[in-house]
């Protein structure tokens, strides 16, 4: 969750920020019903090793977003590149992340599940692969240092987040100090999120976000891919009716 308050578990804030949560969901938002990213299949699976270069990659059809998430602003200089793969069963997402300067937690093992993640430099996805229960969607975090962050979210719960859940999504990243990007590489187990497997027909719904910077909320460089409804004190990230669409492309 994010919010300007900075609150992990606002759940009151969110049902009345974007409506009821067991009913009357808007599906898709006004700006974003033609909010489309195709994940293109590819032949066999790999591991993530933060090579953005190899030829999945390549043939991927990526969306971009420099959107601030709570203002009119756009950060043209964080211009976020991301892309999408998919098996049988396992999505994968790319990330390209240009940026100043690095906030990061640093000397901690990337092994273990950093709680708080999204208060450092982060990529996030929300993914929905059963959007006739908008209110049931799942959050994985990367940070340039390879820490990361998965979450099942329920916002019927308080609190909406299941911390405890574990989805085994595996991933890496690299740094390149030089030209000053860093990116990331997501490989996620569909059967986590009760899929068996996927096929070319389905459609999921899907939000991507950004974090940039020091400080707290206030000050921070938040973005999001799909414009979110409700923008001033009070936004969250947690919003279903700004998630754009995933579709599968390539041969089932």
């Amino acid at each position: 969750m994010r919010a300007l308050t900075r609150r992990r578990f606002l759940n009151a804030a969110i049902v009345a920020a974007v409506g009821d949560a067991t009913r009357g969901w808007c599906m898709v938002g006004p700006e974003t019903g033609s909010l489309v990213i195709v994940s293109e299949r590819v032949d066999a699976d790999s591991k993530p090793d933060g090579n953005l270069g190899k030829p999945m990659w390549s043939r991927a059809k990526p969306v971009w977003f420099d959107q601030a998430a709570f203002s009119e602003s756009r950060y043209r200089d964080l211009k976020t590149k991301v892309a999408s793969c998919w098996t049988a069963h396992f999505l994968y997402l790319a990330f390209w992340c240009p940026y100043e300067e690095l906030t990061v937690y640093k000397g901690e093992d990337e092994t273990i599940e950093r709680w708080r993640l999204w208060e450092r430099d982060v990529v996030e996805a929300f993914i929905n692969p059963n959007p006739q229960s908008p209110s049931h969607y799942y959050e994985f975090e990367i940070a340039p240092t390879n820490q990361w962050l998965d979450l099942k979210i329920d916002l019927t719960r308080t609190p909406l987040n299941d911390a405890s859940w574990n989805s085994g999504f595996e991933h890496a990243t690299r740094v390149d100090a030089l030209e000053r990007v860093w990116t990331a590489e997501m490989r996620i187990p569909v059967r986590s999120m009760g899929i068996e497997a996927i096929r070319r027909d389905m459609e999921w719904k899907i939000n991507f976000y950004r974090c940039d910077g020091p400080g707290d909320d206030s000050a921070r460089r938040l973005l999001s891919w799909g414009r979110l409804p409700v923008r001033g004190p009070g936004g969250t990230f947690h919003q279903p009716a700004s998630f754009g669409m995933l579709r599968f492309g390539g041969s089932s």
